[in-house]
């Protein structure tokens, strides 16, 4: 999808944004994936947690855009290493409202569409245009990454609403982002406005690429492909590189292209590299599933399982018996006064928990929050500067009876 606006034509300028071509798109939607992923990594994997990650990708985006706005001309390194961050960012944020705060997923949502619509309404008044090929003034800039910042932190919202609060899942979030998407480009080319539907479309990839990574990253047993956080963020955060690349290797080459010129190497090229970049993302998604994929007598154990607790159903949740395991283990630690084995055994726990949430949320909210809410209180007491036993039993159990409920033991 292209973008124009209704501005005068001016001679060659030396732009700040890239040429919005299908190599864009994709870029952006494995950024979108790569975003999410690896601030959960530093909070979870690493144990940085959510204040020290928050701060920490704040610090980064506020360094970032600094050197892109000191910047004279396009560079691709910079401007998608902002995306990436800002990405992130936008996602801490909405993550901040609904897990925090407790904000609704509805009222987020419904306030990061008025702050976008109210960023878009100053800009134009201020700069009589909303197109990005009219950004060539530091201030017409400032509102673009504002806006960038906003249409992250809305699709992050929207995104949550449909796949977890509307239970709709990430194999559906993946089928209808991708129609929206798909049908947002076919009115860009019937003639519908470019600056309105590249702007859409922009929202639009952020939870489309999320559901995506959720269908790549999540278990089989929770309708994944398989492939992990790690995995998925290295895949992707690779052929982001190649991309980029391959755009800072021609911007260099040669240099700055006119307002309404083809894009650098050629459209068709750059259909093929794009073209590239989802053909590697299938090939390795699927080929890598299939490694991955449950045995035979794994799906028929899987299967009598599920035949069991669906004599005694307590949530729609599944088969949770993995993180029972775990909690069952930290708690035998605790029983021992073993706190610090407790604590780097919980530490597993909460990786699990937090890699499986996009898979058990949409299934029953309710029962989700409650666990979640439960592993808080275990995480807590485990990691207090001076952890009680006796606190840290309770919690345990009050965990592993819920579990055990829930999994229909």
């Amino acid at each position: 999808m292209s973008e124009t606006g209704a501005v005068g034509i001016r001679p060659a300028w030396s732009t700040k944004v890239p040429a919005i071509t299908a190599t864009f798109w994709v870029i952006k939607i494995l950024s979108t994936t790569v975003g999410e992923t690896f601030a959960d990594f530093l909070s979870v994997d690493v144990g940085l947690g959510t204040a020290v990650t928050d701060l920490a990708m704040l610090t980064v985006l506020a360094a970032a855009l600094a050197y892109q706005l000191r910047t004279r001309r396009y560079t691709p390194w910079i401007y998608w290493l902002c995306v990436v961050l800002v990405s992130i960012v936008g996602t801490q944020i909405t993550d901040f409202f609904t897990d925090t705060l407790g904000v609704s997923l509805y009222i987020s949502t419904a306030v990061f569409t008025t702050l976008l619509a109210a960023v878009f309404v100053i800009w134009y008044r201020q700069e009589h245009t909303l197109a990005i090929t009219s950004i060539d003034t530091r201030r017409r800039e400032a509102f673009y990454w504002a806006a960038i910042l906003v249409t992250f932190a809305l699709g992050t919202a929207a995104g949550d609403l449909a796949t977890e609060a509307l239970s709709l899942g990430f194999r559906n979030g993946v089928l209808i982002f991708g129609a929206l998407l798909a049908a947002t480009f076919l009115a860009n080319r019937m003639g519908a406005n470019s600056v309105a539907t590249f702007w859409i479309a922009y929202v639009l990839t952020r939870p489309l690429g999320a559901s995506l990574g959720d269908l790549l990253t999540q278990d089989p047993t929770l309708g994944g492909l398989g492939l992990g956080a790690t995995m998925t963020s290295v895949v992707f955060f690779l052929l982001i590189i190649v991309l980029v690349a391959r755009e800072q290797v021609l911007v260099n080459r040669h240099g700055v292209v006119a307002k309404g010129a083809a894009p650098h190497g050629g459209r068709r090229a750059d259909v093929v590299w794009a073209g590239a970049g989802i053909a590697a993302v299938l090939v390795v998604g699927l080929g890598l599933s299939s490694v991955n994929s449950p045995s035979p007598a794994t799906s028929v154990s899987a299967g009598s399982t599920a035949t069991q607790n669906a004599a005694h159903p307590t949530t729609a949740l599944g088969d949770v018996s993995r993180f029972a395991t775990i909690a069952t283990d930290v708690q035998a630690e605790v029983a021992k006064n073993d706190l610090p084995g407790a604590t780097s055994r919980v530490k597993d726990l909460e990786v699990a928990w937090d890699s499986a949430e996009a898979g058990l949320k949409p299934r029953d909210s309710a029962d989700w929050h409650t666990l979640d809410s439960q592993i808080d209180g275990v995480l807590t007491s485990l990691r207090a500067s001076s952890p009680n036993q006796a606190d840290c039993a309770a919690n345990l159990k009050a965990l592993v009876d819920t579990l055990n409920r829930f999994d229909g033991v």
